[in-house]
């Protein structure tokens, strides 16, 4: 690097003060430092793309964008700008743009802020790809700077908290919700393919249905009424559809739950759910394997994975393994037989921890330590129906249900079963939920008697699953909460 380069990555600890002296100095001038519209003829994607066409016709293009790196050569200063479509490199030569503009760029533009750039293509001595600039204007002032170029953001608090600057010095982490945008529009095309109707239901119920976790309450003042957001995709909803005529629904959108933090688990998501009138567990087990293995291709360009130290194959059949024989395998425990003392008492010898002394949550911790082995993927089978509120009982045993589980890695990862619609079960079964949130257990499921009385008026057989972000998550290597953009953070202390 010549010796008369100066670096302006040194940090500069009154840099707030002295990029306001040169706002200043550009209202002073007659500039308006925040201009509400452009003159941009080409992105930078768009530049880059047509290269070999823009070159030789020496035609002035117009573009914008953010100062990323700003190095000074005497009456030479390199500019990379960077437009959210990609980076180029900037040429301003005193010589073209004239002494007075080259003084004003140089003492008034700093790292950070968006400037509009108009010149020719022209490739340098190194051979890079470049703009020469014959004018140029100020689009906004920055008065903060940037992270270093080298280091970015390294504390995760901070990279959440500011995840526009997380996303500017971590091109990955940019890519990353490229992604995943991908992975949410492939999911809602193989849904449209397949016939699937989208629907959207409320994310304000005042029961809690689909599903068996601690909501998030909130009060509706016209209504004086206590509601709570929702925990599942319109499970209890699109099942109404079913009853309603259509025969196939689906819908993508947001869950909210009042739980705990962990790499796997977050407050606010976004789940999938679809229904299929006249179809059952085996048809959801058949569709959603075609589902993730379309997901796995088109998104990643593979069937192969690693998350948290597993390396797996989508591709294929995957086997099926069974709820209670896997724990018995494991534990020696028939869940379906034994009682609470025994659960408890195998739970405290495996050292692990458990909330609630309910029998339905006990048999859930018990499965979820036994999980762990599993690389997958696999398909779980035969739930007991103590665990399963919603789904079909087994003909001929009716102690396991219909419903499968996704198991990859050692995690669930979709869930899914042939929806009970007998409404005198469904009434006793939550009757029983009732019981257990009596007893203080605020994951049991809210007993819903209008929907009760939808079943009784009549629902087809119907199958219904449901997978969430955490399949991204999962497929990408990542914690969840760093495949979310702003996940919740608490209030930055002053």
């Amino acid at each position: 690097m010549p010796n008369n380069e100066q670096n302006s990555e040194v940090r500069n600890p009154n840099e707030r003060e002295d990029r306001l002296k040169k706002l200043e100095e550009l209202k002073k001038s007659g500039i308006n430092p925040y201009p509400d519209k452009t003159s941009r003829s080409n992105s930078i994607v768009d530049v880059l793309a047509h290269w070999e066409d823009l070159m030789p016709a020496n035609k002035t293009l117009v573009i914008t964008g953010r100062v990323m790196l700003k190095r000074e050569f005497g009456n030479l200063i390199f500019v990379e700008l960077y437009d959210g479509t990609g980076k180029i490199q900037l040429a301003f030569s005193k010589k073209d743009i004239g002494a007075d503009e080259f003084k004003k760029f140089t003492k008034l533009i700093d790292r950070g802020d968006f400037i509009e750039a108009a010149g020719a293509c022209f490739i340098t001595h190194k051979g890079e790809k470049s703009l020469m600039v014959s004018g140029w204007k100020i689009l906004a002032k920055a008065l903060l700077p940037l992270p270093e170029k080298w280091h970015g953001l390294e504390n995760e608090d901070e990279r959440f908290r500011q995840r526009y600057l997380d996303l500017l010095a971590n091109p990955e982490i940019h890519d990353l919700f490229i992604k995943k945008a991908k992975f949410w529009d492939t999911v809602r095309r193989f849904m449209q393919d397949k016939g699937f109707l989208e629907v959207e239901t409320p994310t304000l119920e005042t029961t809690t249905g689909g599903a068996e976790a601690n909501p998030f309450r909130t009060h509706h003042d016209d209504f004086d009424l206590d509601v709570y957001l929702r925990i599942s995709i319109g499970e209890l909803w699109q099942k109404r559809l079913m009853a309603g005529g259509f025969d196939k629904t689906f819908e993508i959108g947001r869950a909210y739950r009042n739980e705990g933090s962990s790499p796997d688990h977050t407050q606010e998501f976004t789940n999938l759910e679809f229904y299929w009138a006249y179809a059952n567990y085996e048809d959801g087990m058949e569709i959603s394997q075609e589902l993730y293995q379309k997901i796995a291709q088109d998104v990643f360009g593979t069937t192969k994975f690693k998350s948290k130290n597993y390396e797996y194959d989508l591709a294929g059949e995957w086997p099926r393994v069974e709820y209670c024989s896997k724990i018995k395998e494991e534990t020696g425990i028939n869940v379906l037989e034994a009682s609470v003392d025994q659960i408890k008492e195998k739970l405290a010898e495996l050292n692990v921890k458990y909330e609630g002394d309910s029998k339905e949550r006990l048999i859930d911790t018990l499965w979820k330590f036994c999980r762990k082995k599993i690389v997958g993927p696999a398909f779980v089978i035969n739930h007991p129906k103590i665990v399963s509120p919603l789904a079909k009982a087994i003909p001929g045993n009716p102690e396991l249900t219909e419903r499968f589980q996704i198991l990859i890695a050692g995690s669930e990862i979709g869930n899914g079963y042939s929806e009970l619609n007998d409404p005198l079960e469904q009434r006793q079964r939550f009757e029983e939920q009732q019981k257990l949130i009596d007893r203080g257990d605020k994951e049991a499921m809210m007993p819903d008697w209008e929907f009760v009385e939808m079943l009784e008026h009549g629902m087809p057989p119907t199958c219904g699953f449901g997978f969430g972000e955490r399949l991204f998550a999962f497929l990408a290597d990542k914690p969840i909460r760093e495949c979310q953009l702003f996940p919740l953070m608490k209030p930055k202390i002053k």
